[in-house]
C-alpha cells in the first residue's frame, strides 16, 4: 500500500520529469556582413557555449531556450581589393538569449533518431571595437563613424536588439535519459551595425567637430595602406540594403537526469535502462 501512495503521489512530477532535459552547444560562430568577402564562411570563426533547457510537448515538438556567449570578427585584410583598400575590421563580444520551438521529423519514441528545423525570438548583445594605429581598444558605437546622431536622417544604433533564431539539425538518442547531435543556427538581425558598417562616410569636418579625430581615423583606414585620403561625404562605405547576421554550427548534448532517481525513489522493480527511448517511468 505505501508503495501504490508513493507511486500515486510521484506520477505528475514523474510525467513532467521525463519530458524535461538539460541542454548545452559547443561550437563555432562566425559574422555575415560588409567585412566578410563570402556569405558563408568559417574564416575567422570563433568559440560558441550555450546552456539550456528543452521540453517535449509531444512526440514531434519540443519548447527550448538557451544562453549563448561567443565572439565575432572580420577584417578587410582577409576579404577583396576593395576591401583591403577600405582597411576596416571590427571584433565583438556577443550574448544571446533565444527562446523557440522545435519540430522533431521523426518520433523517438520510435526512432533512435530525428532530423528537426526551429524558430523562435532571441534577444542578444554586441558592442563592436577595434584597436586604433597605436594598439589602443576603442569602441565603435559612441564614434558615429557615418554620422549616426548628429547627420540627418541616421539614428544611433541600440546594442541590445530583438532577432530571430533559425536552423537545422539532428538528434541521436544515445539512451533514454541522453541525446547528442549536430546543429546549424542562423540569427536574422534587424541591424546593419554588428560591424559598425553600414551605408556611406559621413562629412569629415562635420564628424570631427562631432565626435574627434579618433572617430574620423576609425571612419577610414585606407590611408594606413596607402590607399589615398578620406573619402568624400555621402561615399558608399557599406552596403545597407543586406542586414548583417551570424551562424554556427556545434554539437548538441540533452541530459534527463530524473527518471532512474524516480525509479529509486518510488522503489520500481527494474531501476536499469529500458529498451526503447518513449516514456521509460511510466511503462510499469
Amino acid at each position: 500500500m505505501r508503495v501504490i501512495t508513493t507511486l500515486l503521489a510521484c506520477l505528475p512530477l514523474a510525467a513532467a520529469a521525463q519530458n524535461f532535459h538539460f541542454a548545452a552547444r559547443l561550437g563555432i560562430a562566425n559574422y555575415q556582413g560588409d567585412l566578410q568577402a563570402k556569405s558563408i564562411t568559417f574564416n575567422q570563426a570563433k568559440f560558441l557555449g550555450s546552456l539550456g533547457a528543452m521540453y517535449d510537448l509531444s512526440e514531434h515538438f519540443t519548447a527550448r531556450t538557451y544562453f549563448t556567449l561567443t565572439s565575432l570578427k572580420a577584417d578587410d585584410k582577409k576579404g577583396t581589393s576593395v576591401m583591403k583598400a577600405r582597411n576596416l575590421n571590427f571584433q565583438t563580444k556577443l550574448w544571446d538569449i533565444e527562446l523557440g520551438a522545435q519540430y522533431n521529423i521523426l518520433s523517438l519514441n520510435d526512432s533512435w533518431w530525428t532530423p528537426y528545423i526551429f524558430a523562435g525570438i532571441g534577444l542578444y548583445h554586441f558592442n563592436p571595437y577595434t584597436h586604433t594605429a597605436a594598439g589602443d581598444k576603442t569602441y565603435l558605437q559612441p564614434l558615429s563613424t557615418e554620422g549616426e546622431g548628429f547627420e540627418p536622417g541616421k539614428k544611433e544604433y541600440k546594442l541590445t536588439q530583438f532577432n530571430i533564431p533559425l536552423g537545422v539539425g539532428a538528434t541521436y538518442a544515445i539512451s533514454e535519459d541522453v541525446r547528442v547531435g549536430l546543429e546549424l543556427g542562423y540569427r536574422k538581425l534587424f541591424t546593419d551595425y554588428l560591424d559598425d558598417v553600414s551605408t556611406t562616410y559621413a562629412d569629415q569636418g562635420a564628424l570631427l567637430a562631432a565626435k574627434g579625430q579618433t572617430a574620423v581615423d576609425l571612419a577610414y583606414r585606407g590611408n594606413e595602406v596607402g590607399a589615398g585620403g578620406y573619402p568624400a561625404a555621402k561615399t558608399n562605405r557599406g552596403g545597407a540594403n543586406v542586414k548583417d547576421g551570424y551562424y554556427y554550427m556545434a554539437l548538441t548534448v540533452t541530459v534527463r537526469g530524473f527518471i532512474d532517481q524516480y525509479k529509486r525513489i518510488a522503489g520500481l522493480p527494474a531501476y536499469n535502462r529500458d529498451k526503447k527511448v518513449g516514456c521509460p517511468a511510466t511503462r510499469f
